[in-house]
């Protein structure tokens, strides 16, 4: 592909700055979730005083990753995403921006990403990257027009940032590290859950094999919803046992999952849309509670 001599070029029908555009290809509000997850993970696995300048390089080049992979993901998908309504506004599918521009944004972005990683953090977390970049975007990707599981598939390369950012910190992946890795696993399910049930239509119209596509009564989707959130609700007190955090994130945790399971309860009694919105809302307040807890109470070293 060849990138073209004017990268930006504004839909007729809705004027947005470059600011704008680029905050869209790169996924601005996941890339700072990925940022505030691998921001707990560092803070959780260091010992003693903290390294800022470590922590920084952390942030700096998990970001250029995350933002690279959103970058050609977008590639990728940006015909499906002209299908979708949700999606049709999408830098791409809506012409602002060519393809021959984000191929070379984004390979950029997730290369120099993944060797800063390696020359100012370590190795082991650089490798973590590759495999967040390789599973997310030539695994999940496709395999979200093949089969239900990818959303499954697809929380993998969503939970590493957290293991990465344990990694920066301690330069080994441990039992605890992974601990983080779960809790973000569990979390996706019932979150993306609710967001394929409120789209469930786009989704079909534009060739992606979701549950609730394949599962038009719902019951799959709302049983998979309560028993993934109850499995959260397990692991999410496993840095308790592991010593990462004290009773006051236990007793937190427990509030938290239990408001959010009851939320996937009434969604798999009802599956309304309105019922799907407030579980998804109930998923973007739980997960940073959760994390801001497990920083509050950290066991010292």
């Amino acid at each position: 592909m060849k990138a073209s001599v004017q990268p930006i070029s504004v839909a007729p029908a809705v004027e947005k700055t470059a600011f704008t555009i680029l905050s869209e290809l790169l996924k601005a509000r996941l890339t700072t979730l990925v940022l505030l997850t691998t921001a707990v993970g560092f803070y959780v696995g260091v010992r003693g005083a903290i390294d800022y300048f470590l922590f920084v390089h952390t942030l700096l080049g998990t970001a250029l990753v995350a933002g690279g992979a959103a970058a050609l993901n977008q590639l990728i998908e940006r015909e499906h995403d002209s299908k979708m309504r949700r999606t049709e506004d999408r830098p791409l599918p809506a012409g602002r921006l060519q393809p021959g521009t984000v191929l070379i944004l984004g390979g950029i972005m997730s290369s120099a990403g993944l060797g800063y990683l390696a020359w100012k953090v370590n190795l082991l977390t650089s490798i973590l990257g590759i495999v967040t970049l390789i599973s997310y975007l030539f695994v999940y990707t496709p395999l979200k027009r093949v089969t239900s599981l990818n959303t499954a598939i697809g929380a993998i390369p969503g939970a590493l940032p957290p293991l990465m950012g344990w990694t920066a910190a301690r330069g080994v992946i441990s039992l605890e590290g992974w601990s983080l890795f779960v809790i973000l696993f569990f979390w996706q399910l019932p979150h993306f859950l609710a967001i394929a049930w409120m789209y469930r239509e786009d989704y079909a119209r534009a060739g992606f094999v979701m549950l609730p596509i394949i599962d038009p009564d719902g019951v799959r989707t709302g049983r998979q919803a309560v028993s993934h959130t109850l499995g959260l609700l397990s692991v999410s007190l496993f840095p308790v046992l592991l010593g990462l955090a004290g009773w006051f994130y236990c007793a937190g945790a427990i509030l938290l999952g239990g408001v959010f399971l009851w939320s996937a309860i009434q969604f798999s009694r009802q599956l309304t849309i309105p019922s799907a919105r407030k579980l998804f809302f109930v998923s973007i307040i739980y997960l940073p509670l959760l994390l801001g807890l497990m920083v509050l109470d950290k066991v010292k070293y």
